[in-house]
């Protein structure tokens, strides 16, 4: 996969204790979104295959501990994850043009439910658990 992102000595983070979170290194961009969505697909990790159970995709700041679901640039609920909709402190680096580029290096892809954030990885194993 082409990523029009790629950033200068990235790290491999499959050894890792917890990739999503060892990610925040760098902040979450576009392509960090594709690769995980690839890199949970077909399970609950992804958006569409967790909407029924209730789980919205959001974000969860470390520094701050707040939760947020993704919104489009204009407030309107986003049924992905989406990075222009992201309050300003949360963003890391936009364009020219204002379009963000880089959440912050505290914010981390995962999904809401219930008041609760899920990692990826937790929302996948939440869904085989409930729902195999």
């Amino acid at each position: 996969m082409s990523r029009h992102c790629e950033k200068p000595g990235t790290v491999d983070y499959s050894e890792a204790e917890n990739p999503d979170i060892a990610r925040l290194a760098e902040g979450l961009c576009d392509c960090d979104l594709q690769a995980q969505n690839a890199e949970f697909a077909g399970t609950g990790g992804v958006s569409r295959n967790n909407r029924e159970l209730g789980f919205v995709p959001g974000y969860l700041n470390t520094g701050t501990g707040e939760t947020l679901a993704s919104r489009f640039s204009d407030g309107r609920p986003a049924p992905i994850h989406v990075l222009d909709g992201l309050p300003d402190s949360w963003i890391g680096a936009r364009d020219a043009s204002g379009k963000v580029t880089r959440a912050a290096r505290t914010v981390v892809a995962g999904f809401l439910r219930n008041g609760e954030f899920f990692t990826r990885a937790s929302a996948a194993s939440a869904k085989a658990r409930d729902h195999g």
